[in-house]
């Protein structure tokens, strides 16, 4: 049986807190998947060593309309595309009519979606109570993100054992949900301090500002970054190090994904929806709010603690 789910939700974060519930398909029909994801769901870096994808199809929608699966013609390629695929199978991912519709003209017999026009709701609720519904079988939330063996141990194997290596997530899709760099970087001193550690900076070409502030402090000795790094290089570091200090961005899903202890700092982002579904994810939420009223436009990030946050990485690490 040849199996496809949709999936297209954008960013790296989404891709990994879907993956238990792609791997949870590949399981029940014991076969690997296909996925149509956007791009920027970087899934060809996070899943190439991932034995339960058979293959990552590009959805090409943009919000310009220029993409190649925008508007009429977009619609009736991508539906040309998969039905060259002969798929037997889809699921679903999302409410919307469109994906329907493409799964029919490409003679896909058997479809399992998300409820027609479904409205926004609690991401990783919906795709468990989706899933369980349609597989029969309980699914648990925490992902995992499958790295080959040998490139674990070769990083493994360059670490020194005498200190301890932090993850850090600087970045974050906007200056709203980032802690700013001075306490990151005043953090890693007094964790310095404390523990010798190397700090290993997630972030990206567009965090350059962020990268070089660290760099160019007094605990930027102690630092690498990943800037010039492919995502997928990342991974075994990641899955090396202690623990991750992140923001709510796609790093602190991926280290979450590695078995990783996170400290999460949420400001502005919901904390039931992304920071729950994980026994691995440590949240810190502003002082005066709680992890129910943290959500999008909490504005929070100056009410940050920085001593919960010092307390619990020390708590982690030791």
């Amino acid at each position: 049986m040849k199996v496809l789910v949709i999936q297209p939700k954008i960013g790296m974060g989404d891709m990994v807190i879907y993956l238990p519930y792609i791997h949870a398909i590949s399981k029940k029909y014991e076969t690997s998947v296909s996925i149509l994801v956007k791009k920027n769901s970087r899934a060809s870096q996070l899943l190439a060593d991932d034995k339960h994808i058979n293959e990552i199809i590009i959805l090409d929608r943009s919000k310009n309309n220029k993409g190649n699966h925008n508007g009429l013609f977009g619609f009736l390629k991508l539906s040309k595309e998969l039905k060259q695929r002969q798929f037997d199978k889809v699921f679903i991912y999302n409410g919307s009519l469109r994906y329907l519709l493409i799964s029919k003209l490409a003679g896909i017999k058997s479809i399992s979606q998300y409820p027609l026009l479904k409205k926004k709701d609690n991401i990783v609720t919906s795709a468990k109570i989706f899933t369980e519904n349609e597989l029969n079988i309980i699914v648990s939330t925490q992902p995992e993100l499958q790295i080959n063996n040998e490139k674990i141990t070769k990083i493994q194997n360059n670490f020194s054992k005498n200190i301890k290596h932090i993850c850090l997530g600087i970045s974050a899709s906007g200056p709203t949900k980032r802690w700013h760099i001075k306490n990151f970087i005043k953090l890693c001193l007094k964790i310095n301090e404390r523990i010798p550690s190397k700090f290993y900076l997630a972030a990206g070409h567009d965090d350059q500002n962020l990268i070089n502030e660290i760099l160019n402090s007094k605990i930027g000795k102690n630092c690498i970054s990943f800037k010039d790094l492919k995502i997928s290089e990342t991974l075994p570091i990641i899955k090396n190090c202690d623990i991750c200090i992140s923001n709510d961005t796609g790093w602190l899903h991926i280290s979450s994904a590695l078995n990783i202890k996170c400290v999460a700092l949420f400001m502005d982002s919901p904390v039931q929806a992304y920071g729950k579904y994980s026994n691995n994810i440590n949240v810190i939420v502003p002082e005066g709010e709680t992890e129910e009223t943290t959500t999008h436009n909490t504005l929070g990030s100056e009410k940050i603690s920085f001593e919960k946050v010092f307390a619990k990485s020390i708590e982690l690490l030791s």
